[in-house]
């Protein structure tokens, strides 16, 4: 009788179980990617990083690196309706400030945007990177000294990070102005950040670049110590970004 209640249970417990896991709803949170061949023939890889408020996507030469599209903002779902606020457009900076609405299918590992008929598979989940979301930064060294740095002005440089994939972007939504971007992959092991860098607006020769900071969470901030890509040195500090 014992055992009948006991392999009763157990079974109770498996199907909760599997119920829970089966009826938990898809997240757009983490990285995306697509890869489609342009009208001149380039494989372009394009990547989607969503964190909890903030997202941005860009556009590259998946064998080159050459630097494409970019562009992001704020998002919202409500069902399958996705709204975004764009604050940066690298082609049409007009598009800034726009509240745009599109509708996407969305499952656990697929993201498709209906009237682009766009398809992108899921990279990750927003894990294990203990980096992912919306940073923006807040200061520097400088000479060792700090020059802090407003977070609420209309010009940032904004890094958006997911589990495997990281983009900066620097822009001025007051002006409408797209300053640079960069990204790729990153990891955070043992207080060791590390990007390998598959884009950069600004000087396509630092792809494939790999570089290594330090890195620590102080008060919620993130303080960032290393060299530059260009060899310079560096000491920043970026906070969370929440508006």
């Amino acid at each position: 009788m014992k055992k009948i209640i006991l392999k009763t249970y157990i079974y109770c417990v498996v199907l909760i179980s599997l119920f829970f896991s089966c009826s938990k709803e898809p997240s757009l949170l983490g990285a995306w990617e697509r890869y489609y061949i342009d009208m001149n023939g380039t494989n372009v890889r394009s990547v989607a990083i969503f964190s909890d408020k903030f997202q941005s996507i860009s556009m590259y030469d998946a064998t080159t690196g050459e630097f494409i599209y970019s562009n992001g903002g704020t998002w919202e779902l409500n069902g399958n309706i996705i709204t975004e606020e764009i604050e940066f457009d690298t082609k049409n900076p007009a598009r800034v400030g726009e509240i745009v609405s599109f509708e996407i299918d969305l499952t656990e590992n697929t993201l498709a945007i209906a009237n682009a008929k766009w398809n992108f598979r899921k990279i990750d989940d927003g894990s294990p990177g203990a980096l992912n979301g919306a940073w923006v930064m807040s200061g520097r060294y400088k000479d060792g000294e700090f020059q802090s740095r407003s977070i609420d002005k209309p010009r940032k440089t904004m890094k958006i990070l997911s589990g495997t994939r990281f983009q900066w972007i620097a822009f001025d939504t007051e002006k409408k102005e797209f300053k640079g971007t960069g990204g790729g992959t990153y990891s955070t092991v043992d207080g060791k950040y590390s990007e390998k860098i598959e884009f950069f607006s600004r000087d396509s020769s630092r792809v494939r670049m790999e570089l290594e900071f330090d890195y620590n969470i102080e008060n919620r901030n993130w303080i960032h110590r290393g060299k530059t890509s260009k060899g310079d040195p560096l000491h920043e500090v970026w906070s969370p970004r929440e508006k």
